[in-house]
């Protein structure tokens, strides 16, 4: 019961992270807004259970969860969403920005503008919008006596925000503004009690990267060139969003952890 009490918003959780995230966060104790797009699972995802969404799960196992309709890159959106959580449990204690869109396989001058605008108003928008509001919520709450916080922020960035990719730039550059965002606002409200941090996984099993992983050769080439020799799951990237959104993490503030097998330490050969 790590998040026992706890009142979380999750966005994007009807697929992949999001939804890995939302499951094991119920199970800890919290009461999850599930808010994202779609209420139920994408059907490219890896997820055992496609026709139920990820609230009902919750439901169904005894936990506490609603469901509501959010498109990140609309700051109302991302209000309604805090307000959902403020109404059905009373408070908001963590905003997971976990929402994402990827974009890649094409040489820079051959991306268009509406791929740049794809991934900037989802990747970057929506998680300065869901900052927002969050942190317009969390002034409203008063200081938790034992922690000193006001509320937790966790972003799910990528190595993408790290270092650069072939063949995705535009994805790269929306994660690269995306990890400064998450310093900027860790910079500036960490006075205020809010704790801020982001997640940067490689590549893992979700809706999103189902094309390369069922490319058998980059599947076969990318698992043997990391250290750790295999793709990320689901729940090694919610076990680490668990970490960051309790009061383990309660010094833990501005930084951007790798859970990337290795990744960023080199790209191994034999």
């Amino acid at each position: 019961m790590r998040l026992e009490n706890k009142v979380v918003v999750i966005t994007g959780a009807a697929s992949g992270f999001g939804r890995a995230a939302a499951l094991l966060f119920a199970r800890e104790g919290a009461s999850v807004v599930v808010a994202d797009i779609l209420d139920k699972p994408l059907a490219k995802g890896f997820e055992d259970d496609l026709e139920h969404g990820t609230a009902d799960l919750i439901t169904a196992q005894g936990g506490r969860a609603v469901f509501v309709r959010c498109d990140v890159t609309r700051r109302a959106d991302t209000d309604g969403a805090v307000a959902a959580a403020v109404e059905h449990f009373g408070r908001l204690d963590v905003m997971f920005n976990n929402a994402g869109i990827y974009r890649g396989g094409k040489l820079m001058d051959a991306f268009t503008e509406d791929d740049l605008d794809a991934c900037f108003d989802v990747n970057v928008k929506g998680t300065f919008f869901g900052t927002q509001s969050a942190v317009t919520q969390f002034r409203r709450q008063e200081v938790d006596p034992v922690t000193g916080q006001r509320g937790v922020i966790v972003n799910l960035v990528s190595t993408a925000g790290l270092q650069g990719h072939p063949m995705q730039s535009v994805y790269n550059i929306s994660k690269g503004a995306q990890a400064n965002l998450t310093r900027c606002a860790a910079i500036e409200y960490g006075a205020e009690g809010i704790r801020v941090n982001g997640i940067c996984p490689t590549y893992a099993k979700t809706a999103l990267t189902r094309d390369l992983y069922e490319d058998m050769a980059f599947m076969r080439s990318f698992a043997d060139s990391v250290p750790l020799r295999r793709w990320g799951e689901t729940a090694d990237v919610a076990q680490l969003a668990l970490y960051l959104a309790s009061d383990e993490s309660s010094y833990v503030h501005g930084d951007l952890v790798r859970i990337d097998g290795g990744e960023t330490l080199c790209r191994y050969s034999v």
